[in-house]
C-alpha cells in the first residue's frame, strides 16, 4: 500500500462537475478581474469566520504584506512574531523595511510563546504577528492582553487555521475574528485550498477594511487617482468560483480530519510526542504534526513503506541565512530549534481511508 501525504484527486472527485461550472460562469460573464464571484465570497467568508469585513487577496503572502501596509508600518518599526513558521511571516515585515523580532515557541503547541513576549517589546514595537500553527489557534488570550496594555496592533496569521475556535477571554472565536487582521491562505495544500494561489483579510473595523481594498488595487481610488502606493493583490475570479464550491464542504471535512486525528492518538504509540490540543479549542488539523527525536530515522521508514510525510519546518526564521543581519545565533529560540529537528507531518487528509490510517499507524508503530 502506499499513501500520499496529501490528495487532491480524491477531493475534487465528488466535486469536479460543479468546479467546471464554475469556472464556466465566470468566462460567460467575461469578468476575469474582481467582479462578482470574489464579491460573493468576500460575504460568505466573513459570515464563516464571523467578521465583519472580508477581503479577497492574491495570496496569503499578500494577505500579510496588505495588513501592515494598512497598519502604515514603516522601515525600522518592530513587529514581534515566531521564528517557527513559513517564511512569508517574517518575508513580510522585512519587505517593508521593519525589523521582525523573534520570540520563542511553546513547545507544547508550537505556537509563540506569550509569557517570552513582554520582555522583546520596546518602545519601536508597532504590532505582534501570532501563527495559528498545524490547526490551532495561539494563546489569543494573552497575545490580546499585552497588546491591549502596551498599545500594539495583532495581525493573525491563520493560513493554517480557517474554521479553528479557541476561547478568548469568556468567549469561543474563530480564527481571524480576534486580532486588529486575520490572514488566510488557500494555497492547494490548505484545508480550504484553490486551484493556484489566493488569499484572504479579514477584520472588524471597517476603515481598516476600506484601506486594504484601496491597497491592492495599487492604491486607487477613484481608479487612475493614487493618494497611497498599494499593489496588485487582487483575488483571481476563477480562484473566488472554485472557492466558492468547496466552501459548503469545509465543516464535514474538518470533522473527518479531526476523526483521523483521534484514530492516530488511540492508536499510535507513546514513543511519539503527538499533537496536544489546549482544553477548548477546536483543531481542524491542517496538519497531524508527530515528533521524535530520531526522524530522520522514522521518515526513511515511511518512505520506504510508501507513506508521505513533510517537515514543517526544517530552518526555524531567526537561523536564515537572509535574517543573518539581526544577529540571532542557535539557542536564541532553544524550542523553535529543538522542533525543527523533530518534528514532521503524517496524511490527516478528510479522504483518507480506514485501512490507510491503519496501515500508517502500523507502520509507524513498527518503526
Amino acid at each position: 500500500m502506499t499513501v500520499s501525504l496529501l490528495d487532491l484527486n480524491r477531493q475534487y472527485e465528488g466535486i469536479e462537475s460543479l468546479v467546471m461550472d464554475a469556472f464556466k460562469d465566470v468566462f460567460s460573464s467575461k469578468q476575469f478581474i474582481m467582479g462578482p464571484k470574489v464579491n460573493e465570497l468576500e460575504k460568505a467568508l466573513a459570515e464563516y469566520t464571523h467578521t465583519a469585513e472580508a477581503i479577497g487577496v492574491s495570496s496569503g503572502t499578500d494577505a500579510l504584506l496588505v495588513s501592515l501596509m494598512a497598519l502604515d508600518i514603516q522601515p525600522g518599526d518592530e513587529v514581534i512574531t515566531t521564528p517557527f513558521s513559513f517564511f512569508s511571516t517574517a518575508g513580510c515585515i522585512a519587505r517593508l523595511g521593519a525589523v521582525p523580532v523573534f520570540v520563542d515557541i511553546d513547545p507544547q503547541t508550537y505556537t509563540i510563546n506569550p509569557n517570552l513576549i513582554e520582555e522583546k517589546i520596546t518602545k519601536k514595537t508597532k504590532a505582534i504577528i501570532p501563527v495559528h500553527l498545524f490547526g490551532q489557534l495561539a494563546d489569543m488570550t494573552a497575545i490580546m492582553n499585552l497588546a491591549k496594555e502596551y498599545g500594539l496592533y495583532v495581525i493573525e496569521d491563520a493560513a493554517q487555521a480557517i474554521g479553528a475556535k479557541a476561547k478568548v477571554g469568556s468567549e469561543i472565536m474563530s480564527a481571524g475574528s480576534i486580532g486588529d487582521f486575520g490572514c488566510f491562505s488557500f494555497f492547494p495544500s490548505k484545508n480550504l485550498g484553490c486551484c493556484g494561489d489566493g488569499g484572504l483579510v479579514t477584520t472588524q473595523n471597517e476603515a481598516l477594511a476600506e484601506k486594504c481594498r484601496i491597497l491592492r488595487v495599487h492604491g486607487s481610488k477613484p481608479k487612475y487617482h493614487h493618494h497611497v502606493i498599494g499593489g496588485n493583490f487582487r483575488l483571481d475570479p476563477l480562484q473566488a468560483a472554485i472557492l466558492l464550491v468547496k466552501l459548503p464542504y469545509l465543516d464535514s471535512q474538518h470533522e473527518k480530519r479531526r476523526a483521523n486525528a483521534a484514530f492516530y492518538d488511540t492508536h499510535l504509540s507513546h514513543s511519539y510526542i503527538k499533537p496536544y490540543v489546549i482544553d477548548g479549542n477546536e483543531m481542524i488539523y491542517n496538519q497531524y504534526t508527530l515528533r521524535s527525536n530520531k526522524r530522520d530515522i522514522v521518515i526513511d521508514r515511511l518512505t520506504n513503506f510508501g507513506i508521505g510525510s513533510a517537515i514543517y519546518y526544517p530552518v526555524p526564521l531567526h537561523l536564515q541565512a537572509c535574517f543573518s543581519h539581526l544577529g540571532y545565533k542557535e539557542g536564541d529560540c532553544p524550542e523553535a530549534e529543538r522542533a525543527s529537528q523533530e518534528v514532521f507531518s503524517i496524511p490527516i487528509y478528510a479522504e483518507l481511508s480506514l485501512d490507510e490510517r491503519a496501515y500508517v499507524v502500523e507502520c509507524l508503530n513498527s518503526i
